[in-house]
């Protein structure tokens, strides 16, 4: 019988979960889920924070690593280093099923602390990527104007690269030409393009989320609540379809290079007045991945509707945001603002990971 998610797979659309724990790659539950359609794994410094944090599934490996390292960072490292690993072999399989540049693929995050540091970025992908040692790894680099430079060093290294906090299609756009230099480097360097690929983590509910809140302030029309986010997203594939087409990208394709596929990250619904799936329905389309926290993924496994709808009234979504302009809503200034909201976010769960990790030291020490 045909469920939402294989129904996904058959419109062209990968479904990853959001999730990783040491209780998940190693209790069977991520072996279940890939069995049920998951085909990736994203992960974040919020989802280890709170693996991490609590009980107690980490504590004999942290005994083992405190003998040899206290810096919280390097400990934190090497407890994630064993789940990544563990999630790259449970789907290793999914990996070699096809074009190595499509699924199979397992997120960890550069440090966000780097994501103003062009260099340090760099130097931390090359560090993760050697560090988890597995071909379907991909290392996690912001899309801030440091970053942009940092995604093509990173590719032009042989480095497979998921491009995370994108809210900006002007951002978007740059990482995705970033990611062609880097691949027109790799193989004027006599590298193999078909070790490396890249994701462009397109964040989506967080965009509504503040999106609304500025319609409130400036008092504009409630019937544009809940709209920018799904036209944001649809106009960025509409970048992915221009640049990954045409003689300049057919020439790259010929060689083994991979189109760098939209990801659309954020996907849990915050506002309880909408639907709790709609951020997948709505951005169903070929050659995508959806990615879903445990409980958007039960939920559309239970009650998702597919169809086509990522291509439907392209030319609306423009009308959406010109619609947002006239209200007031200053657009540019808004996914500037998320991005700033997002590595803030993803740094302050770092500290609070880093703190858990020092606590649990502090507290295996005097046990």
């Amino acid at each position: 019988m045909s469920t939402p998610l294989n129904a996904l797979a058959e419109h062209g659309q990968s479904a990853w979960v959001d999730h990783l724990s040491r209780r998940f790659v190693r209790d069977g539950d991520l072996a279940a889920l890939i069995g049920r359609g998951v085909v990736g794994v994203t992960s974040n410094p919020t989802i280890f924070q709170a693996a991490i944090a609590e009980g107690d599934a980490y504590d004999q490996q942290l005994r083992e690593v405190l003998a040899v390292e206290t810096d919280p960072k390097e400990v934190f490292l090497a407890l994630a280093r064993d789940d990544i690993r563990g999630a790259c072999d449970l789907l290793r399989e999914v990996f070699h099923r096809g074009d190595s540049s499509r699924d199979g693929w397992v997120s960890l995050e550069v440090d966000p602390n780097l994501a103003h540091d062009t260099a340090g970025t760099v130097a931390e992908a090359a560090r993760l990527h050697h560090m988890i040692d597995r071909e379907n790894l991909f290392v996690k680099i912001p899309a801030t104007e440091a970053g942009i430079p940092a995604i093509e060093e990173a590719v032009a290294r042989g480095i497979p690269v998921n491009v995370t906090l994108l809210f900006s299609l002007r951002r978007h756009h740059a990482a995705a030409y970033a990611y062609l230099r880097g691949l027109r480097r790799l193989h004027a360097d006599g590298g193999d393009l078909r070790t490396v690929a890249s994701v462009a983590s397109f964040f989506v509910s967080r965009v509504d989320t503040e999106a609304d809140r500025r319609l409130d302030e400036v008092g504009g029309p409630e019937e544009l609540k809940g709209t920018l986010a799904i036209a944001n997203a649809k106009l960025a594939y509409q970048t992915y379809r221009e640049v990954f087409t045409g003689p300049d990208w057919s020439e790259l394709e010929a060689a083994g290079a991979s189109p760098q596929r939209c990801l659309w990250a954020s996907t849990s619904t915050k506002n309880p007045a909408y639907r709790d799936v709609r951020y997948v329905e709505e951005l169903i389309g070929p050659n995508t991945v959806t990615t879903m926290p445990r409980a958007t993924f039960e939920a559309f496994a239970d009650h998702g509707q597919v169809t086509d709808t990522l291509e439907r009234d392209i030319d609306g979504a423009q009308r959406t945001l010109d619609r947002f302009a006239r209200a007031g809503i200053d657009y540019d200034d808004l996914v500037a603002a998320l991005e700033r909201q997002g590595v803030a976010a993803f740094a302050g769960s770092f500290q609070e990971l880093f703190d858990g990790v020092a606590a649990k030291r502090d507290e295996l020490i005097t046990a």
